[in-house]
């Protein structure tokens, strides 16, 4: 444990021993948070409560696509420093219909660093999201996407894994574990409880620091945690639930209060 002066504080409260957090821009301790469509007002106090806890901001979907206010949202997070990610679904639609061209072109155009690759509705032979994924790391920081929202579609944890480890080969940053923004799916069962078996046999074989966890609910978050540490990649944080998340991961908060002293460190160690 140790106290980390990265932490925003409330005036003259800097007395507790908390579990390190690493400064940005993370590695290790993301919070991947989804903007669904915020107004920029909603955005201003967002970033103004707790910006310092967001590390990327995914549009979901295709919302970018229908935000009257899209230049000046990305004026905001680009002000404080927040990178912006399209959801991947938009680039799923852009896929289906031959669009991808024109996709890039806008994203560029829009001044984005991080592109999303996934395949969770469609289906897009591996081969040929791996070349994308490739393609787009030479321009873009990419992240890919691993997991179905479909709940009738069962991937093997061994496919998992192939995926996965394929995906980061091929020039993935980090990739992301399907949840979809309700925490219903892939990684998660219908209830939203976490498939733990599957999740132990992805972390046996990839080192968990270069996945990102969708966990869009509370107990999800605390879960992985409790597991891994304060500095576990979570994403799909719904944009009024940053400050709680960030409580749970130092501590603060009945769920993760009583281990907080076993939690991980600054490096990222303790996932």
């Amino acid at each position: 444990m140790s106290t980390d002066t990265t932490i925003p504080q409330a005036a003259g409260a800097a007395f507790l021993s908390l579990p390190g957090r690493p400064p940005k821009p993370r590695q290790v301790g993301i919070s991947h948070v989804m903007d669904k469509g915020l107004s920029l007002s909603q955005v201003e106090g967002m970033l103004e409560s707790c910006g310092d806890f967001i590390d990327i901001v995914k549009l979901g979907w295709g919302t970018s696509y229908v935000s009257r206010n899209l230049r000046d949202k990305l004026a905001l997070y680009e002000s404080a420093g927040i990178p912006v990610v399209l959801g991947g679904t938009f680039w799923e639609t852009c896929f289906a219909q031959q669009k991808l061209d024109d996709w890039r072109r806008w994203v560029h155009e829009l001044g984005l660093r991080h592109v999303e690759v996934s395949d969770g509705t469609i289906t897009v032979p591996h081969e040929v999201k791996l070349e994308h994924i490739a393609a787009l790391a030479q321009e873009f920081t990419v992240l890919s996407e691993v997991g179905s929202k479909d709940l009738q579609t069962v991937i093997a944890p061994y496919r998992w894994v192939e995926l996965i480890e394929a995906e980061l080969r091929a020039g993935a940053w980090k990739v992301i574990t399907e949840a979809r923004e309700t925490g219903t799916a892939g990684i998660f069962r219908g209830d939203g409880e976490v498939r733990m078996g599957l999740i132990d046999e992805i972390v046996h074989a990839i080192d968990p620091n270069r996945l990102l966890f969708e966990a869009p609910q509370k107990a999800q978050q605390v879960w992985f945690i409790r597991k891994f540490g304060p500095n576990v990649n979570l994403g799909n944080i719904p944009h009024d639930e940053v400050i709680p998340l960030e409580t749970l991961r130092l501590g603060l908060r009945a769920d993760t209060l009583l281990n907080s002293t076993a939690l991980g460190n600054v490096d990222g160690a303790g996932i």
